[in-house]
């Protein structure tokens, strides 16, 4: 009869603490998901006007990322989120240089498009179940990019213009192919699976292979979806 009663205490006992870790996993398990949104980017600038140029002018371009994440829970409140993502950053330059012969001004348009594989690891704490804010360093690695614009050389004597067009693959060589900076970001999830996000990234690594007295760095305002999978 003891042992009866035994078995039976071990048996509930054993059954109320799987009950009670299962419990606990579900309230924080790791999960995985997706992302995506829009990158709204810009280069800081250089001292390019001190040069030849007599206008140079770095304004922000759209872009995207989309990628992966998962997300690990290490408390009650705070998680670790590692992410894989495709992110196209860049700029728009306007650009202008005076010549005195032939008495001209050339005024350039271009779009400067670069390719990264980034790889932010945030460390997000939950304000609310639903609301999170996040902050953690972000590893780029340059995949490629594409410059494309137009040339406009104006006469100064008669006024007279004409413009040429180009696209060009950028050359890897005078680009770091390393980037590094620092996000900080916010999410709110409106349903279970389903967020709205928004991060900023601050670049601290020279764009260029060139300059590092006069660094132009990456920055990117990225707005978008996350959607976890559970």
């Amino acid at each position: 009869m003891k042992k009866i009663i035994l078995g039976l205490a071990i048996s509930l006992g054993s059954l109320a603490f799987a009950q009670e870790k299962t419990e606990a996993q579900s309230k924080s398990p790791i999960t995985f998901g997706v992302k995506g949104g829009m990158n709204i980017s810009s280069h800081t600038n250089g001292n390019e006007d001190n040069y030849y140029w007599s206008k140079y002018e770095r304004n922000a371009k759209i872009g995207f990322n989309a990628g992966v994440f998962i997300n690990i829970p290490i408390s009650g409140k705070f998680s670790v989120q590692p992410e894989i993502l495709y992110n196209g950053l860049g700029t728009k330059v306007e650009s202008s240089i005076n010549f005195d012969i032939p008495l001209a001004r050339m005024d350039n348009k271009e779009t400067l498009s670069l390719s990264y594989l980034s790889v932010p690891v945030m460390l997000q704490y939950n304000l609310l179940p639903e609301l999170y804010v996040e902050a953690g360093p972000e590893f780029g690695f340059l995949l490629g990019g594409r410059s494309k614009g137009d040339f406009t050389q104006t006469s100064n004597i008669d006024g007279s213009s004409s413009t040429q067009s180009y696209s060009d693959k950028i050359s890897m060589s005078l680009f770091n192919k390393f980037n590094f900076g620092i996000g900080i970001g916010t999410g709110y999830y409106f349903t279970q699976n389903l967020a709205v996000t928004a991060r900023f990234t601050a670049g601290l690594t020279n764009v260029y292979n060139y300059g590092n007295s006069d660094a132009v760095r990456n920055n990117a305002l990225q707005i978008g979806l996350a959607y976890k999978f559970k």
